[in-house]
């Protein structure tokens, strides 16, 4: 309601004759952006990196898709991801990762929106095309839009209903209107979605798997696909935006190589022997003793750490809440806290990792050590019940041992906590009040993540808790994945300086029982949807701030995850004939801005 009587003001204010938005080069989600109008190139880019040579990536798993936008199917990855660019297909507006949440011209040259954000206008700019030399239109905005709202991930579809009318404006100009569904991050999500051509594209046909290269506006094309295996890019000589601002220094590589491999020994393996150039390590007990060949002891392979200016996020055991093992929140809490962190980093991880207090930690979002202030606690004023006593005080703390193992203070707390919610050890079970064990399965993909669930096994056996461990190869657990059909299993939440939206497809109530959604806990709670409505409806940073803390508060209290750790720096290992820029951005090395030293 809301939302609507905003949207009709500003009709009413434009009819009236009211001051009108302006085209503006690029848009912030709170305040300015930082860079000006005619800044030259983005701060963790090299202008003068050299062009030339291939860079061979590594993934783990497989894919049968060369359409990472829809749901059936595994999509290949490096056509249109965060990690290795978007290389075949193009947004609206570029990222600046060195900022919260800005935006960028890419291939709309300018943006205009009101002080409401009832609508968002885009510019094209007159030089982008696609790969096969055509122009790209307005019309080719809408068909993207409509198409993905109709027939991609939900995700895309979330967004775009937010849109109550697509028209074009003039010869390049696409406006959206928004209806009562949008908030102020939807201009800048809608920015983000990749636009493909109409001419090029079958709409009838979208939705399902293909290995049919398709067409984008990028600056690399398909050139070789060995389906689950591997895909080969090649630059496109005629790339429109080589020269732009938001381009500068990207795109360095002549060819882009993306093997797959089944699991991640065999892809070391390859490091090892200089078939893959880098590689993004998180094994912390590889990373301190498993680079010990010649390569890297000689200085041929480099072992890089950057400091991030990002928030922790969550990685940890998700407890899906749909199973009716973590439906009461006392056991989900008790679990939470018998995962002995202490001995697992001293004798898996060579004590290199910290322990996760927060889905922020690390940064100015995260509630950890910090009591709610009014500000905070008058957002939480209508879900009396949502936040703990202790995390609304912010001395909370997951329970610690002393590392042995065998710290039976540790174990007790957590035994006094499962009795507390009714159950009781007989001849050696943990024993619920139906009488049965408690038990669960944790499902992981491949190997991925076996220590860590056996270090867990280990400590819940000793109380009687039934643990088992399924691994399944990565097509079976995509699947499981998508339908929710696990107890828990190892997940990464990953965090930015401006969570948004992405919130509702991970912990809102809406989410909750659509398959292919990240909501793995099964979240379906008042107060989550209240703070997620809060933080994209705030326009200051300090507002925002005070949203995001009481939304982690809410998080925390619900026990959805049992929060293992984070790695304070990023581990990059890399070939030294692969070069970075000196500035690294808050997300740590972005790859596409990477080249290869030709002497």
């Amino acid at each position: 309601m809301l939302r609507a009587l905003l949207i009709a003001a500003a009709l009413l204010s434009a009819l009236a004759g009211g001051a009108s938005a302006q085209p503006s080069h690029a848009i912030a989600m709170h305040g300015s952006p930082a860079l000006p109008a005619d800044f030259q190139n983005l701060p963790y880019a090299n202008p003068d990196a050299p062009k030339g040579g291939r860079i061979n990536y590594a993934w783990q798993g497989t894919f049968d898709s060369l359409n990472p936008f829809i749901v059936q199917g595994d999509g290949v990855r490096g056509l249109f991801d965060q990690d290795f660019g978007n290389n075949v297909f193009e947004t609206l507006m570029a990222r600046s990762r060195d900022e919260a949440f800005s935006l960028y011209p890419l291939l709309a040259e300018s943006v205009e929106t009101d002080e409401e954000r009832t609508f968002v206008e885009f510019t094209l700019d007159a030089r982008a095309k696609f790969s096969d030399g055509q122009p790209v239109t307005p019309d080719d905005v809408i068909f993207s839009l409509e198409l993905l709202r109709d027939k991609a991930r939900p995700l895309y579809r979330r967004w775009i209903d937010s849109v109550a009318k697509m028209e074009k404006v003039g010869e390049r100009g696409v406006r959206l209107t928004f209806n009562e569904k949008a908030d102020r991050e939807t201009p800048l999500l809608l920015a983000q979605l990749p636009i493909l051509p109409k001419h090029a594209t079958n709409a009838e046909t979208f939705d399902k798997t293909t290995l049919k290269p398709m067409i984008g506006s990028g600056p690399y094309v398909i050139d070789t696909v060995r389906p689950g295996e591997s895909i080969t890019l090649k630059r496109n000589p005629d790339y429109w935006a080589k020269d732009l601002p938001s381009k500068r220094g990207f795109d360095n590589f002549d060819e882009i190589r993306l093997t797959y491999f089944r699991d991640e020994n065999t892809l070391f393996e390859a490091l090892k022997k200089g078939d893959v150039d880098i590689f993004l390590e998180l094994d912390t007990g590889r990373w301190t003793t498993g680079y010990d060949f010649p390569a890297a002891r000689d200085g041929r392979l480099a072992q890089d750490s950057f400091k991030k200016g990002l928030p922790s996020g969550m990685y940890g055991f998700v407890l899906n809440t749909r199973r009716p093992v973590f439906q009461d929140h006392a056991v989900r809490a008790a679990l939470a806290g018998l995962f002995d962190f202490e001995w697992a980093n001293k004798n898996l991880y060579s004590d290199a990792y910290q322990r996760t207090k927060s889905f922020y930690d690390g940064s100015e979002l995260s509630s950890h050590g910090r009591p709610a202030d009014e500000a905070e606690k008058a957002l939480l004023a209508p879900f009396p019940n949502a936040v703990e006593p202790d995390i609304l005080a912010g001395t909370w703390a997951p329970p610690t041992s002393d590392g042995s193992g065998r710290d039976r203070a540790f174990l007790k707390k957590g035994f006094d906590a499962l009795k507390a919610a009714g159950y009781t050890l007989r001849d050696g079970k943990m024993t619920g009040p139906n009488g049965k064990q408690l038990s669960f399965e944790i499902l992981l993909n491949g190997k991925s993540g076996e220590a860590i669930s056996v270090a867990w096994q280990r400590t819940l056996e000793r109380l009687g808790i039934a643990v088992s461990i399924r691994s399944v190869d990565s097509a079976q657990y995509l699947q499981r994945q998508r339908t929710y059909d696990f107890d828990t299993m190892l997940t990464l939440y990953t965090s930015s300086l401006s969570p948004g939206v992405e919130q509702r497809f991970r912990w809102g109530s809406q989410s909750r029982d659509a398959d292919g959604t990240y909501n793995f806990a099964g979240a379906a709670d008042p107060a989550i949807d209240g703070l997620i409505d809060r933080l994209l409806a705030v326009r200051t940073r300090e507002e925002f701030v005070t949203a995001v803390r009481a939304y982690d508060r809410v998080l925390l209290s619900g026990a959805y995850v049992v929060p293992l750790y984070f790695q304070p720096q990023q581990w990059v290992a890399r070939w030294a004939r692969i070069k970075h820029p000196e500035n690294i951005s808050l997300y740590g090395i972005t790859l596409p801005t990477l080249w290869r030293d030709g002497s």
